[in-house]
């Protein structure tokens, strides 16, 4: 399974963009997206469950970025706007297979057994 990460590039503070990550035609228990910016650890952005009906933010981009799913298309999406400096980083999709317990959201990249290759997102002040 490959997942195949794109739409990143430079946007000014206060811009959007918007990320795709297909899926190679499978379905899987969690989309996610996280972020890694020089120097630092592997963030968590965004995650799903299922359908995509269900979704968790942290406080950092809550309000400001939306994941989503086309099934349709086996492409998931995040949405960002409002975007700041610190949102600099590249981008990465992951995709959980393994099932769901519970109401538990998985928010740790070794949670996701799949990976994108990563788009690096640059927003300009």
């Amino acid at each position: 399974v490959q997942l195949q990460a794109s739409g990143g590039g430079v946007v000014q503070a206060g811009g959007s963009l918007k990320l795709s990550c297909s899926t190679s035609g499978r379905t899987f228990s969690s989309m996610a997206w996280f972020r890694q910016a020089p120097g630092k650890e592997r963030e968590f952005v965004a995650a799903d469950r299922w359908s995509g009906s269900s979704t968790y933010y942290p406080t950092s981009v809550k309000g400001r970025f939306t994941i989503s799913r086309d099934n349709g298309k086996n492409t998931v999406y995040l949405q960002m706007n409002s975007l700041k400096t610190e949102d600099t980083a590249v981008y990465y999709c992951a995709a959980r297979s393994f099932p769901l317990y519970g109401s538990a959201w998985y928010l740790r990249p070794s949670e996701y057994d799949y990976w994108g290759q990563g788009t690096q997102v640059t927003v300009s002040s």
